[in-house]
C-alpha cells in the first residue's frame, strides 16, 4: 500500500500553457521523488500592450511517499 501527496505549484513561460506545464513538472521531478501525476487547476495570461507575453498555469502535483 503506498501513500501519496499532492502538493501545489504555479509555473510560467513566454511560449505557451503547454510549455508551462513542461516546465512545471519538469521542475517539480527535480526536487520531488515519484511523481505520478499533474492536475491543472488554472491558467491565466499576462498581457502588456494588447498582447500576451506570458502564460501561467497552477497545478497540483501528485507524488508518492517513500517508506
Amino acid at each position: 500500500m503506498s501513500v501519496a501527496r499532492v502538493t501545489e505549484i504555479t509555473a510560467n513561460s513566454t511560449k505557451s500553457f503547454e510549455d508551462a506545464i513542461q516546465v512545471g513538472v519538469a521542475r517539480a521531478s527535480k526536487t520531488l521523488k515519484n511523481v505520478t501525476g499533474a492536475w491543472v487547476q488554472d491558467q491565466k495570461v499576462d498581457i502588456e500592450g494588447g498582447k500576451i507575453v506570458a502564460y501561467r498555469v497552477n497545478m497540483k502535483v501528485t507524488f508518492i511517499l517513500e517508506d
